[in-house]
């Protein structure tokens, strides 16, 4: 996510990347478009040509990592007055574009470390207000006011986080660099819910650390509902990149469940105060006799990018307010994933994160809410507040595992979008202290020693996580084995993954240690795992990420070459049938499969689908920053008019367009993923960088899907159901010139928009012919013969209404030849 009023594009990188670290506060990066647009050209038997790269698991590169300069930090009651949103306020923008940085004027560095104090303090109060009162400092024995008696021994390191032991609970933490970390416990039972003392326990180094490991046992605890969270306290030389304040309670990177909020974005509970807890009163979730993980191939999966929150936070739901937007509310849909033909959902982030973080001060974009949630508080918990009824976070993991278990019972697997490039704790102009910033910012972030040890900002949003630092990189593995054995996750989508190819100081890695680890691991060998193969510091890894034969990844050459073909682009033909016929070009290399290819054209951050065919350019002033965020370049097409029109004839062409888009997706080799409310048409109404928008703009319409439901969803549905019909649009191996027969013979013709192929069946001869029209106007194709003992049927013409623009049993179809209208796109399929 990136915003700023520069809009320098990453294009066309070459294989010597210059990588320019973004400075803190000024986030000018976007980079999901950057990529090199060389066509190429098909040869008769299928068009990817694999070109040079380095060995599987490597990158190769030239790079220098130039350092950003050191920001002006900005007064503190400059917060009213600034004329761009601070990357403290960066929660999740858009990925699809990249900006360059603007420049800096170098502070010196005691202004640095002035600001961070005096902000720091300024979050102490409003992390503290009720944080309750502190108790007592002993050691062996505590008791607060109540005399109810809590002893504490020395405990053991591992495992960290809280665990039960024989005498009681173990508390386990890490901080290489910390000199003094203090337990503190908050114990509801013995006072009101807003007047809580806090009994606190001081570790002894020498007794209660191993190692880089603080640690303690504690008898006489409830074995739930106790909330606790550490004080520590280190060198605080800023030139050395510490940022220790013991005055702050801060959140265990290891706790499993985290108490704050109870209800989204309820401003009224804006100031919580994060602490860790756990329940080890509850029976282990009952899974059930019969369940099974769906454990489907990757040539299978259809995936759908959606948000658990905006999938039934609309009343159009039809469910009740306290299930809305909630893990529960998502599993009384299922039956319309099932009607549509999906079988993998992609969550966006259900890690626990700050959905008001845009509000905690005033600022130009204070009126919205982080809803998509790429901004993770801790790696380990639920989303709490996904829970329904404001239930908390036991209810929030129990009602997660049953959301995850009616899915695999639906036959549909789980992917989470997964966030391990940076957390919510902002940059240092405007840091937020919550968690791993207080615990040791020396490990767990990037820095730039040479620039005063600021934070480098690889991923747009203030910080970057030091995911290869071997202590941070086994949180990360633990994370995902957590999700994986806890909630039997089937995969995870990785945010910017290319920030985890990168070394301590952003260079980036050959073989990046996180990277291999995750492909090797033997709880995470039934997952599947895919890359968002770039970051916001120039490091575009599409065709050329770190795999180890098992990294899929977002193909965004794919999503690029299509739009720009389908909506009529010269010089195109090539490239699009490279993309349609698996993108060997990219990933024909070792072991990898064109299932690694993740092939889409619309995702959470852009245009909807709607919105491709409906707007040449954004309309994001909603987002309160002028319309500088978003991408610029979207390779859309409005088809005559900008925005809504009754106009019949521009309706009519939209979708059309919208039904070429879905044929492309949907007949291509490789994993097609779509995006949530695409397969009625959801429109943002042109905003591409729709992150803050907890409304309509964002939030699934059931009302618009039930209007639509016989012609738009019915022809979407009915072409998933025909790829899971026929497996020679999804082979496990790259196309041969036995595969595919390209009816064409001017591939040089840069003003050629049509194309025309057979996709052929080696079994039973149900040969598939396709052909797309992107002219203007019609073109008369010549279809070639049907296999011995068939004849054609046609499944699709877009240019007809429905319902007979997709007819799954096929109409019979006689004759050489087929007048194709323009912008739409036909499928025949060979029948006895």
């Amino acid at each position: 996510m990136t915003t700023g009023p520069d809009r320098a594009r990453r294009d066309r990188p070459s294989v010597h990347l210059a990588i320019l670290p973004i400075p803190s506060g000024r986030v000018r990066y976007n980079s999901a478009h950057a990529q090199p647009r060389v066509p190429r050209v098909p040869n008769s038997a299928a068009p990817p040509v694999p070109s040079a790269r380095a060995p599987q698991g490597e990158i190769s590169f030239s790079v220098s990592v130039s350092s950003p300069p050191l920001l002006t930090p900005p007064r503190l009651d400059g917060f009213r007055r600034y004329k761009s949103a601070p990357a403290a306020l960066r929660c999740r923008r858009s990925h699809s574009t990249q900006r360059a940085p603007a420049a800096a004027s170098p502070p010196r560095a005691r202004q640095s470390v002035q600001r961070f104090d005096a902000l720091r303090s300024n979050t102490t109060k409003v992390q503290s207000g009720k944080a309750g009162r502190s108790v007592t400092k002993e050691m062996g024995h505590i008791s607060s006011g109540n005399e109810v008696p809590l002893k504490y021994s020395s405990g053991k390191a591992f495992p960290l986080g809280v665990s039960q032991v024989d005498d009681g609970l173990n508390f386990a933490i890490f901080s290489q660099h910390a000199s003094s970390v203090t337990l503190c416990l908050k114990l509801p039972d013995r006072g009101t819910q807003d007047d809580v003392d806090i009994v606190e326990f001081a570790l002894d180094r020498q007794k209660n650390k191993t190692g880089d490991i603080w640690h303690v046992s504690v008898e006489g605890l409830p074995a739930s509902g106790v909330l606790y969270g550490y004080r520590i306290n280190g060198p605080q030389g800023w030139q050395q990149g510490h940022r220790f304040d013991d005055s702050v309670i801060l959140l265990d990177p290891y706790a499993k469940l985290v108490s704050g909020r109870k209800h989204f974005a309820v401003e009224r509970e804006k100031p919580s105060q994060l602490f860790g807890t756990y329940d080890f009163d509850s029976s282990p979730f009952d899974w059930g006799d019969n369940y099974r993980l769906p454990n489907l191939p990757e040539t299978d999966l259809v995936v759908y990018e959606m948000n658990v929150r905006a999938f039934t936070a609309d009343e159009s739901s039809g469910l009740g307010p306290a299930i809305r937007g909630s893990y529960l509310g998502v599993i009384d849909k299922i039956p319309h994933l099932l009607e549509l033909g999906v079988n993998a959902v992609e969550l966006l982030p259900v890690f626990e994160f700050d959905e008001l973080e845009l509000k905690r001060f005033p600022n130009p974009r204070d009126h919205m809410v982080n809803t998509w949630g790429y901004s993770t508080i801790n790696f380990f918990a639920p989303m709490c507040r996904y829970a329904s009824a404001g239930g908390g976070p036991v209810a929030a993991s129990k009602e997660l595992k049953q959301m995850v278990k009616a899915f695999h019972n639906a036959g549909i697997e789980v992917i989470l979008d997964v966030v391990y490039n940076h957390t919510n704790e902002a940059d240092d102009a405007n840091p937020y202290v919550t968690s791993f910033r207080g615990i040791d910012n020396k490990v767990y972030y990037m820095l730039d020693f040479n620039n005063n040890a600021q934070l480098l900002n690889f991923s747009g949003c203030g910080n970057t996580l030091n995911c290869n630092h071997p202590f941070v990189k086994e949180l990360v593995l633990d994370s995902l084995r957590h999700w994986v054995k806890e909630y039997h996750i089937d995969g995870f989508r990785f945010d910017l993954t290319s920030v985890l190819c990168r070394g301590p100081d952003g260079s980036p890695l050959g073989a990046p240690p996180l990277i291999k680890d995750i492909a090797k691991d033997s709880v995470l060998s039934r997952c599947k795992i895919i890359a968002e193969p770039w970051d916001c510091g120039g490091l575009y890894l599409v065709g050329r990420f770190p795999n180890w034969d098992r990294w899929a990844e977002w193909n965004g050459k794919y999503r690029d070459d299509i739009r720009r073909f389908i909506k009529g682009d010269p010089g195109m033909k090539g490239v699009f049938a490279t993309r349609v016929s698996g993108s060997a070009d990219l990933y024909q290399v070792n072991n990898r499969k064109p299932y690694h290819s993740v092939n889409f054209i619309i995702a959470h951050d852009g245009f909807t689908l709607c919105d491709l065919v409906s707007y040449n350019s954004k309309h994001n002033d909603a987002n309160g920053e002028g319309g500088r965020d978003g991408c610029n370049d979207n390779y859309s097409w409005n088809c005559g008019i900008e925005g809504e029109t009754s106009d019949l004839n521009v309706l009519s062409l939209r979708s059309r367009q919208m039904k070429n888009f879905h044929v492309a997706l949907m007949i291509s080799q490789g994993t097609p993923m779509m995006l949530m409310g695409d397969e009625y048409g959801h429109t943002r109404y042109g905003n591409n960088n729709s992150y803050g928008h907890d409304t309509h703009i964002n939030n699934f319409q059931w009302g618009q899907l039930a209007e639509r439901k016989d012609d738009h969803f019915s022809f979407f549905s009915e072409m998933i159901k025909f790829r899971h019909n026929h497996p020679i649009l999804r082979r496990d191996r790259f196309l041969n010139k036995n595969d595919i027969t390209w009816h064409e013979n001017s591939w040089e013709n840069q003003d050629s928009k049509f194309l025309a192929f057979t996709i052929h069946d080696h079994n039973s001869g149900g040969d598939i012919y396709l052909a797309f029209n992107a002219h203007e106007y019609f073109v008369d194709a010549v279809i070639p013969p049907p296999p011995q003992h068939k004849s054609w049927s046609r499944v699709v013409d877009t240019n007809l209404e429905s319902p007979k623009d997709i007819v799954p049993e096929g109409v019979p179809f006689t004759g050489s030849g087929y007048r194709i209208a323009p912008y739409s796109s036909i499928l025949l399929k060979a029948k006895p």
